[in-house]
């Protein structure tokens, strides 16, 4: 294929589609590999598709590896600290939820070629796309500061400066994703992809119990019995928020989109999002075991991951806790780079400026300033904040994260069964439904954990009452909706809706401004403007609280 006949079809995808500019439209330069613009992956052999394999890599692994993040150490560690390996269980619930939640993303993100936050803003309107933004920045914001809060104890446990080390972390993040190229960034963030890898061998070294862990995954329990059942709910609370995250999807959807993938590739991207949900939970699992290994060598409560470090070097000796320690800087700075990122895409979506990482800093200044400051203002916050403040964050940005979980997800449902937006490429029924019972639960944890927040004495009455009402409210919704349907199909002019799937490797969605805005049913409105109401007042009483206990009240 000539190069005038690739640069017509970059024309013609930009002009046709709903991509926003040509610096989403190219070549795609993976780490490990570069595809060429109009190479459909036609080749056989087993070798010609690892070698598109590898050149897809990237999205979803670093989405995934990222978020075993800072506070996914603190709260995997806490839950090993407190409970052994009995809460294992809970990230095999979570893999079909992270699974479903980011195939939804990059499906939107390969179809249509625009951002989370710009495609929000451009079908459901101003309104309802600031509340979303809103949520976005401010957890953003938090979330970047527990990163730097998990540098500085890394380091400090390394004998490091604290100054120092904050600062040079900062740099290194900055720079890495300033030179202008997608590919060199893609590198750097994959080396540290493979860091994280780091917990297996600390995992064999500790040897924790393989009997217990293995129990701990196939054995559903709330360990402490009723009488415990208000601390347990808030550390699976916990693991949940620190796993499902609202960042996750609007950075993987501007990542696909930033690495040029298309539909033609989904199946190699949906491969390299398994290969993310693996070395998660494997992260995850490995982390909670040193937690149980940890606290069997360390007296008193948990307080922070670096606890973790401290117990295992009580077991097996400082190297062992020297590597956990650098296991956990790792992670502060695949995280730090993935929510800046997160944050820096969406500005870019919701201002309508030049946003990729194949732009450098002279045709993106305002990407590249909103990414630098936000790092600027959590290292900043970090280096000036005393230690009681930097832990009312930490326990404030969980908090918050449970609070807001269902408010993404709503707005990825309602993006996914959108025809116009995602055309032979939208949900069918069964990932319709999982995802709506998905929500149903998120709404449920977050009100419990809002109400945990509130009152730090709530009982396990008071949570099973709060999980019984949302139960009800959940199946009466499933009963009204069952019975619409049944009204419609006994409509004498039924005819059952079939999804043409044929040619959808082709199929991208229309420009934006052929798009307009959805107008939502009655129904629809009323439900959004309730979860709007309440997630609005939960955010404020969390707010209210953490700053009074930052005043030591």
């Amino acid at each position: 294929m000539t190069t005038a006949t690739l640069n017509s079809e970059a024309r013609d995808t930009h002009r046709h589609g709903a991509v926003l500019d040509d610096a989403h439209v190219g070549d795609i330069k993976g780490a490990f590999g570069t595809i060429k613009l109009g190479d459909h992956d036609t080749r056989p052999g087993l070798s010609a598709k690892l070698k598109t394999l590898l050149a897809i890599v990237g999205p979803g692994l670093i989405v995934m590896v990222g978020d075993n993040d800072a506070g996914a150490f603190a709260t995997y560690g806490q839950a090993g600290h407190d409970y052994g390996t009995k809460l294992l269980w809970t990230l095999l619930l979570l893999v079909p939820v992270l699974y479903v939640n980011q195939e939804m993303v990059l499906r939107l993100g390969a179809v249509t070629g625009v951002g989370h936050a710009r495609l929000i803003f451009e079908r459901f309107g101003k309104f309802w796309g600031a509340f979303s933004v809103i949520d976005l920045f401010i957890l953003n914001a938090l979330t970047l500061v527990t990163e730097f809060i998990g540098i500085t104890l890394a380091t400090s446990y390394l004998g490091l400066p604290k100054v120092p080390s904050v600062v040079m972390a900062a740099l290194i993040i900055v720079a890495a994703a300033m030179s202008g190229s997608f590919q060199r960034f893609e590198r750097i963030a994959l080396t540290l992809c493979v860091g994280s890898l780091l917990l297996i061998p600390i995992s064999i070294m500790a040897h924790p119990s393989a009997g217990a862990m293995t129990h701990g995954f196939i054995t559903p329990v709330l360990p402490g019995g009723s009488g415990q059942m208000a601390t347990v709910m808030l550390v699976v609370i916990g693991i949940v928020g620190t796993t499902v995250a609202p960042w996750q999807l609007f950075f993987q959807q501007s990542y696909v989109i930033d690495k040029r993938i298309t539909p033609r590739f989904m199946k190699y991207e949906k491969a390299d999002l398994g290969i993310g949900i693996v070395v998660v939970v494997v992260g995850a699992a490995a982390t909670i075991g040193l937690g149980a290994v940890a606290a069997a060598h360390l007296a008193g409560s948990y307080t922070d991951a670096a606890d973790v470090a401290r117990g295992l070097t009580v077991y097996g000796g400082r190297v062992l806790g020297d590597m956990f320690a650098v296991a956990l800087l790792d992670a502060s700075i695949i995280g730090a780079f993935a929510v800046s990122l997160s944050t820096a895409y969406a500005m870019g979506d919701c201002l309508k400026i030049n946003h990729s990482l194949h732009r450098g800093v002279k045709q993106a200044k305002g990407f590249y300033a909103v990414y630098a400051g936000i790092i600027a203002f959590a290292a900043v916050i970090v280096l000036v904040a005393s230690d009681h403040v930097q832990g009312v964050l930490t326990v404030g940005v969980q908090a918050l994260a449970g609070v807001l979980l269902p408010s993404a997800s709503v707005y990825l449902l309602l993006l996914c069964v959108d025809k116009e937006v995602l055309g032979p490429w939208v949900n069918n029924r069964k990932t319709t439904v999982f995802t709506g019972t998905v929500i149903a639960v998120l709404v449920a944890l977050s009100l419990v954990l809002t109400g945990s927040v509130l009152d730090q004495n709530i009982t396990a009455g008071q949570i099973e009452a709060i999980l019984g009402g949302c139960g009800v409210v959940a199946l009466g919704f499933g009963a009204w909706m069952g019975v619409k349907a049944l009204r419609v199909r006994r409509a004498p002019d039924y005819v059952a809706e079939v999804i043409d799937r044929s040619g959808r490797d082709e199929w991208r969605t229309p420009p934006l401004e052929h798009l307009g805005q959805v107008r939502f049913s009655v129904g629809t409105r009323i439900g959004l403007t309730v979860l709007r109401g309440y997630l609005a007042v939960a955010t404020v009483l969390v707010a209210v609280k953490l700053v009074s206990m930052m005043l030591g009240h």
